[in-house]
């Protein structure tokens, strides 16, 4: 009888299925799927890992492209208003009482005239600001004029003026490459100081004039315009305009644009930017992010402007490659002053 159970029982168990027994994987196979998701996933990893950095990069240099056009599209309707360029000869020799012809405006603008925001000794990481487009130039004041009496300042009985502004844009450089606000390459800032309007009824907009303007020079002694430009001084000894960045993430190793063409016969001066109007001189540096070639007597200048796309993803490795030539875009704008001056 007992027997007969255990053979029931042990049937019954088999046909169930209780009893089967349940197999897995070895460690051998485990070790040979794991390897083959390795050798599968590692390079689709890599491939994904490329896209994004690729589609991050042309998004930086987009911005890059637009910005850079931003900015000459700000300083050519700046130009358009200007009555006066100044060339290197002017923002790059101090002021000469003895010598007109040897006279400038560099030690009358920042950085050597004091401006925080451009001096090389505030902080632990000066910053090296170099004039490139300084110009004056004869600006609209909305409502700066009363009708007949300097009190009215409603739009009903008041008219616009016109007043003068000595305008610089500035490389600006990041020389220890640790400043926290701006990127480790350079920007582009710009300085204005506004004067007031000269007209009988000039009201209290019209007469505002920002600390240390002077008019321009024009009853200096000097055979040509440049002359009594070059001898402007300041009426302070510091400003309390300060120089604003208007673009950054400006190129400092990338090569110039080649403007210097010459011949072997007679080639150009380092100076001289024949590639652009014979009487131009060159402003800054060709290896820089931003110069301009000016001809201060036509009142004419075309600027130039190279950016570092790379910047913008990362601190180090940021020098100009062949290979990385398409991260560094670059424009330049030729503008010609429409201002009015009185004396022309």
């Amino acid at each position: 009888m007992r027997n007969s159970l255990k053979f029931i029982l042990s049937t019954q168990l088999k046909s169930s299925g209780i009893n089967k027994t349940i197999s897995g994987f070895t460690l051998i196979e485990l070790l040979v799927a794991m390897v083959m998701a390795v050798l599968i996933i590692t390079p689709l990893m890599a491939f994904m890992i490329n896209i994004l950095d690729g589609d991050r990069k042309e998004q930086a240099k987009a911005t890059s492209e637009q910005e850079i056009q931003a900015a000459l599209d700000y300083i050519a309707r700046d130009l358009e208003q200007a009555v006066y360029i100044y060339d290197a000869d002017g923002v790059t020799q101090n002021t000469n009482t003895t010598t007109i012809s040897s006279s400038g405006i560099k030690d009358q603008i920042p950085p050597v005239k004091s401006a925080s925001s451009c001096s090389p000794t505030s902080g632990s990481n000066p910053s090296v600001c170099t004039p490139i487009l300084v110009f004056w130039k004869r600006e609209l004041k909305p409502d700066s004029v009363g009708i007949t009496a300097t009190t009215q300042t409603s739009a009903a009985n008041t008219d616009d003026g016109f007043a003068y502004s000595l305008v610089a844009y500035y490389l600006i450089t990041n020389p220890n490459k640790d400043n926290p606000t701006w990127s480790q390459e350079a920007r582009i800032g710009r300085f204005e100081l506004q004067g007031p309007v000269n007209a009988a009824y000039a009201n209290a907009t019209g007469s505002a004039s920002d600390t240390g303007f002077n008019p321009p020079p024009l009853n200096k002694s000097g055979a040509t315009l440049k002359n009594k430009m070059n001898q402007w001084q300041a009426a302070s000894a510091d400003y309390t305009n300060q120089v604003v960045t208007l673009v950054d993430y400006i190129s400092t190793t990338a090569p110039g644009f080649t403007i210097n063409t010459g011949t072997a016969a007679s080639p150009a001066a380092a100076t001289d930017c024949p590639g652009t109007n014979p009487g131009s001189k060159l402003v800054g540096s060709q290896t820089s992010g931003f110069f301009a070639c000016v001809d201060a007597n036509e009142v004419l200048a075309q600027v130039y402007i190279k950016g570092n796309a790379l910047a913008r993803l990362q601190n180090n490795n940021l020098g100009y490659t062949a290979n990385t030539k398409t991260y560094f875009p670059s424009s330049s704008i030729r503008v010609q002053g429409h201002g009015f001056l009185f004396t022309k």
